[in-house]
């Protein structure tokens, strides 16, 4: 077991995998991530699941039967990957328990489609993934746009455990948290036993580096170009700190008290897009106790194999943060702007995400039948 791992985690890291298949699932690979690389939960995505189809035969009977059976391709992809997801949550269960419900999570995407839509329609998506899978250490995933916030608030006071993706921006997280604990206040209100709805805020990374270094080579000044690839880890740093206010707030701790559980900040898409950049930065540098980060494979083993843990990297970077966030509106980067750009492409990915996996999953059926 790689020491880099266990120092990682004894900081209060939980360690999730980014990405699912059945056929980690049947080979028992990721009993073996658990078992030796630390692993406490699963977050999964549209691309993920189009492409575990796309591969080897693990799907092949079920699709058959699908495909005798003459169901939509709707139904069709909610079938696959609620099986999925019930087979890794049954898998991580032990983890579950041994942590009280705080680790042991596999995470399954609302229709991306609906985040720009109603959230009466991502509430219903929610609680119908909530009741297909039917396992108490599910998080379903609602994306953090606008229309995503009254959504995430109703299905919290349901008691549904939710995911919140696709977060960009300080203000968004201040708005996040805030439907958080309304949710939260909600399920008080419904006599819901708060203990029991566990909820993660997914923060994403390395994109934020991609878009501003993107700008800060189109500026081209000698000032600018300093500054690539400090964008990130600064947004980060200070959402945890604005985590840290939420938190130390009367209004959580009078939830608190009732047996709610903190909504815990979780690092995404820290796979390094630039080859130039350390393979392990998006981990190595936000490191703090009580913080998620999900990594793809590849990212994983770079941790174990040359990961730099070293303590608390997050809180001691606070004032670092503020002055590259202040430097980089001194080189011209507009800052509202990019997280604007970042939320829109996001969802438009998540869509182009969708739309290839209902596309593969229509070919693999056309083939099956």
């Amino acid at each position: 077991m790689s020491e880099n791992l266990k120092r990682l985690t004894g900081q209060g890291v939980s360690i999730w995998l980014d990405d699912i298949s059945r056929e980690r699932l049947r080979t028992g690979n990721l009993e073996a991530l658990i078992r030796d690389k630390q692993v406490t939960g699963v977050t999964s995505n549209p691309t993920i699941f189009a492409s575990a189809l796309s591969k080897g035969d693990a799907y092949d009977t079920q699709l058959r039967d699908l495909s005798v059976r003459g169901v939509d391709v709707g139904e069709a992809v909610r079938a696959i990957t609620t099986f999925d997801i019930r087979w890794a949550a049954d898998v991580l269960r032990p983890v579950y328990d041994a942590t009280k419900g705080v680790d042991g999570r596999v995470s399954i995407e609302v229709d991306p489609r609906l985040a720009d839509d109603s959230a009466e329609k991502t509430v219903a998506e929610a609680r119908a993934l909530w009741w297909l899978v039917n396992r108490p250490n599910v998080f379903i995933k609602i994306p953090a746009t606008l229309d995503g916030l009254p959504a995430i608030t109703q299905a919290l006071a349901e008691g549904i455990s939710v995911n919140v993706t696709l977060i960009f921006s300080l203000e968004r997280y201040r708005a996040v948290m805030d439907a958080w604990l309304a949710g939260l206040e909600g399920a008080k209100a419904n006599g819901l036993d708060l203990s029991t709805i566990e909820s993660v805020a997914s923060f994403f990374v390395s994109r934020f580096d991609t878009e501003i270094d993107k700008r800060l080579d189109k500026i081209g000044t000698p000032e600018a170009v300093a500054l690539k690839g400090k964008a990130a880890i600064a947004n980060a740093r200070l959402a945890y700190a604005a985590y840290e206010d939420v938190v130390n707030d009367p209004r959580w701790q009078a939830l608190e008290a009732a047996g709610a559980r903190p909504q815990r900040p979780l690092w995404a898409s820290t796979g390094v897009k630039n080859p130039d950049y350390p393979d392990t930065m998006y981990v190595d540098q936000l490191v703090t106790a009580g913080t998620v980060n999900t990594m793809p494979e590849k990212t994983l083993d770079a941790v174990a194999d040359h990961g730099n843990i070293d303590g608390d990297t997050i809180r001691p970077g606070y004032e670092q943060a503020w002055n590259t966030m202040a430097e980089l509106k001194q080189a011209g980067i507009d800052y509202d702007d990019v997280v604007k750009a970042l939320e829109e492409e996001g969802v438009q990915k998540f869509v182009a995400s969708w739309d290839e996996l209902l596309g593969t999953l229509e070919t693999e059926l056309r083939k099956a039948g």
